[in-house]
């Protein structure tokens, strides 16, 4: 690269999730100095299979320079196979569904956008942002354990319960709709019980779900995902084991394979908990403070919203380099190209309507609808459509 349009420019991400390193991998090539400061204590490791589709994430994926890499990380998964009790298919997805185009897991992923960026950005893992303030020559921030600095800007790429959203726009509950519906997913040993496939099996109760599917890249291991229809809880983030109170308490009594799952779950060192949710951000964009991903515009479990993130982080990065670093042009253009494109998949989607509907009528509907040809000919191919955009934006200096 001849120029370094953001040389000397001082950018703060808070995230090392997917968009944060995604995003420092950008603006690094354009020059700008990039800190990414993440709570965990390193990159994380749980999470689920993530997918792309559709020529606008390939074709960012491509030009960051991981598309092979990723290709080769590929989890071969993403079918699905709805079932009654007793093991017997109702109907199945095919792998372009769930899986899209390339399906890798979560940590896969954020390892090797951690490894693109970690020779050219500093990366402070084990420590948080606590205070954000404007000054006439950038953002002072504040953090948990490392000494206050001054940056140019600051984005948020710390996920649907941002700390930077939170600090510069306001409480969470002003962004983030409970969509009555929690998630959550743990790792376990395959066995002969369970004989687990890169097929997922999805066994449906009116309200709650329970899939499991093998681990394609760990022999003897499998992961399972459950989903239950509950009004918003009360519940300490940090504490795994009301967390897994809460999943057994609510999957309790359910048939199938659900109770040997439960028994594992007492033994999983990590368990992901989450609530479904929307996040719906009039803007995305105060100042020297720009929010990205799920922060900005998450669905949980929302299908796309991993290659959206990509997406934008590949937007926000070119835009400050196009205005130099001129960061009211930069995100005003940001917002205007990301907007529609995000609001596409976000508008309306909740997953846990689909995967566990709440009533023993719309169940029946969902397994009627999609035993037909024409019903999963629709369901994929309205899921396909919402990837593409043919005016991704070219930024070359």
């Amino acid at each position: 690269m001849s120029t370094s349009p953001l040389h000397g420019v001082r950018v703060l991400i808070s995230g090392a999730g997917v968009a944060g390193p995604a995003l420092a991998c950008w603006l690094t090539r354009y020059g700008a100095e990039t800190t990414v400061v993440e709570v965990a204590p390193a990159p994380r490791t749980s999470g689920f299979a993530v997918d792309f589709r559709g020529p606008t994430h390939l074709g960012v994926l491509a030009r960051m320079g991981v598309l092979d890499e990723l290709r080769g990380l590929q989890t071969r998964g993403g079918a699905m196979s709805f079932v009654d009790e007793h093991d017997r298919e109702i109907f199945g997805l095919p792998a372009e569904f769930a899986g899209g185009d390339i399906e890798v897991h979560r940590r896969d992923l954020s390892r090797v956008l951690h490894e693109h960026s970690a020779d050219r950005a500093e990366y402070l893992f084990g420590d948080t942002v606590t205070g954000l303030r404007e000054q006439a020559d950038g953002v002072r921030v504040d953090f948990a354990r490392s000494a206050s600095r001054t940056v140019d800007l600051v984005i948020g790429a710390d996920g649907m319960h941002s700390t930077v959203r939170r600090l510069v726009f306001g409480p969470e509950a002003r962004f983030v709709q409970h969509l009555g519906f929690y998630l959550a997913g743990w790792d376990l040993p395959d066995d002969q019980r369970l004989r687990a496939t890169a097929t997922a099996r999805v066994y449906t109760e009116p309200g709650r779900m329970a899939s499991v599917a093998a681990d394609q890249r760990t022999p003897g291991r499998a992961g399972t995902q459950v989903v239950f229809a509950a009004p918003r809880l009360d519940y300490d983030w940090h504490d795994i084991d009301q967390q897994k109170k809460l999943v057994a308490d609510a999957c309790q009594g359910m048939g199938w394979h659900v109770p040997h799952l439960l028994a594992t779950l007492r033994e999983a060192d990590e368990l992901y908990f989450d609530s479904i949710s929307r996040v719906t951000a009039p803007a995305w964009t105060s100042g020297r403070v720009a929010l990205l991903g799920d922060a900005a515009w998450g669905v949980t479990l929302g299908g796309m919203g991993v290659g959206t993130g990509i997406v934008g982080a590949y937007v926000l990065a070119g835009e400050l380099a196009a205005a130099r670093g001129a960061h009211r042009t930069a995100f005003a253009a940001y917002e205007r190209r990301m907007r529609g494109y995000a609001g596409r998949w976000q508008r309306g989607a909740n997953p846990g309507q689909f995967l566990a509907p709440p009533t023993a009528t719309r169940l029946r509907l969902r397994n009627t609808v999609l035993s037909s040809r024409l019903g999963r000919w629709a369901l994929i191919a309205s899921s396909n459509s919402l990837a593409k955009d043919a005016a991704l934006p070219e930024y070359r200096f």
